[in-house]
């Protein structure tokens, strides 16, 4: 499947189909319904749109994972990640800040900062130097 570049930002086509690993030397800006049936590395920022599907693990310095997407593997980010509602994962580790929406199912949780949790997740357990979780407020 073709990837469009600009500049540093990649674009994947929606609804597309990843056979085998892929991996995006810069930022990767993916529509919902894409579909990526190994690993997912992006050396930049990643923002996985809705309805996406990851069949292993995920790196990326930085992103946002929309809501109802299924990563079958691992997330491991080098910053800041914000998984929105109603995303299904193995696990998720970052070096900054993770943000949980509702919905989220996720096995271990581990952050070297910050844990937010908005409404209610399921977890196997959450890990980071501070747990916050704001429940049942408008957002």
């Amino acid at each position: 499947m073709k990837v469009y570049q600009r500049g540093n930002t990649y674009i994947a086509p929606k609804g597309s189909y990843f056979d085998g690993n892929v991996h995006i030397p810069g930022d990767f800006i993916v529509p919902p319904e894409t579909h990526f049936w190994g690993r997912l590395d992006v050396d930049g920022c990643l923002e996985l749109g809705p309805s996406s599907t990851v069949g292993g693990d995920v790196t990326c310095r930085s992103g946002v994972i929309g809501h109802g997407v299924r990563i079958g593997g691992s997330l491991t980010v080098g910053e800041d990640v914000t998984i929105s509602d109603d995303v299904v994962l193995g696990s998720v580790s970052a070096v900054g800040d993770i943000i949980l929406r509702p919905g989220v199912k996720v096995g271990g949780v581990r952050s070297e900062a910050t844990v937010y949790v908005y409404g209610s997740i399921s977890s196997e357990g959450l890990v980071g130097r501070n747990i916050k979780v704001i429940a049942n407020q408008a957002q």
